[in-house]
């Protein structure tokens, strides 16, 4: 399976280019709200510009096809960060570990107390 990550204080953020590649992939008619959007601090939306349908790439799954697709063809600059493709095996389960927006795929285990 492949997850990513990002690899540099700043967290996860895709940058305009893999934004909009994303939603092409996806099948979103993604907008950009050019009123609000400032550098570093852009503002999308799925189908139109209204509050309840905001495009928020750090809610897409990290293991998302479309989302690996996008990062192995376009490279590894995200808006803040710098955006790597690491691969686990398809059978482990996994969770991203963050400091400073530096992240690390760690696999779970199970824990008592």
């Amino acid at each position: 399976m492949k997850i990513v990550i990002n690899k540099e204080h700043g967290g996860f953020s895709l940058n305009e280019e893999a934004t909009f590649l994303y939603g092409k992939k996806k099948g979103l008619n993604i907008i950009k709200d050019e009123k609000r959007s400032r550098k570093f601090c852009e503002h999308y939306y799925i189908d139109e510009i209204k509050h309840d349908n905001y495009f928020a790439d750090w809610d897409i799954e990290r293991n998302d096809p479309c989302l690996v697709e996008v990062v192995e063809e376009l490279g590894t600059n995200g808006c803040y960060g710098d955006l790597k493709v690491v691969e686990i095996p398809d059978d482990v389960k996994w969770y991203i570990s963050e400091y400073h927006g530096i992240e690390e795929v760690h696999e779970q285990h199970r824990k008592w107390s």
